[in-house]
């Protein structure tokens, strides 16, 4: 079997220290906002001439947490509540024959700094930071967009959305520019979809911090709120 080399040409920067928490899907939360730092020798600014004309972009990116070897013919989705069994190839699971994945985030604006390489501010990416990134591309709504298209079982859960209770004593420990994003990250209920223990406490990483969470029906309260 031919082997197909890639070389990551940018990493991402952003305040994902920890898988969990990360984002189900690309564009699901703007208001997160990435870094994309080119690698020697792609950083040139006449390599992204013209990009500013685009409001979104493509990422193709490696899983690079995701290290198996092994072929899985099925996975099971956590939000089928981890017990259903489906074909790999009819996810976005991680676990892929080929660590690949693909993500549409919001382009804001390009950072060009006098003898520095250009740097990409997007919004709505749902990658570790440090990603390695394979390729970027200019999405195109004429073709790329299909609003008839089926969504097949995730429709399920697209709705899917929790109130999130923080005290405001807690609440001040998150910088004041973190604290929408925080939120609403945590309303989209970063818990895998078969856990549903009101008494377990949930913890993860963010923008440096440590936040701790209960879950009880549609209701998530955070309990704690500690810098790293």
């Amino acid at each position: 079997m031919e082997l197909l080399s890639c070389r990551p040409i940018a990493r991402i920067e952003n305040d994902f220290t920890g898988l969990f928490g990360i984002p189900r899907q690309s564009g699901l939360l703007e208001q997160l906002e990435s870094r994309i730092v080119f690698e020697k020798p792609y950083g040139q600014k006449e390599a992204v001439r013209g990009l500013e004309s685009f409001s979104h972009l493509w990422l193709i990116w490696q899983f690079s947490e995701h290290t198996d070897p092994a072929f899985h013919a099925t996975v099971r989705p956590p939000r089928l509540g981890g017990n259903t069994r489906v074909g790999v190839f009819a996810t976005r699971s991680p676990f892929r024959p080929n660590p690949i994945g693909l993500s549409c985030v919001k382009l804001k604006r390009i950072e060009v700094l006098p003898r520095h390489a250009p740097v990409l501010i997007v919004t709505g990416a749902d990658l570790l930071s440090g990603t390695p990134i394979l390729d970027i591309k200019p999405y195109l709504p004429l073709t790329d967009a299909r609003p008839d298209a089926r969504a097949g079982f995730a429709e399920q859960t697209a709705s899917h959305a929790l109130t999130v209770r923080c005290p405001d004593d807690l609440l001040a420990r998150v910088p004041e520019t973190k604290r929408s994003s925080l939120i609403a990250l945590l309303a989209q209920d970063p818990r895998p979809g078969y856990q549903n223990d009101p008494s377990r406490e949930y913890i993860f990483s963010f923008a440096h911090i440590t936040i701790r969470f209960h879950v009880n029906g549609t209701v998530l309260t955070v309990t704690d709120v500690e810098p790293e």
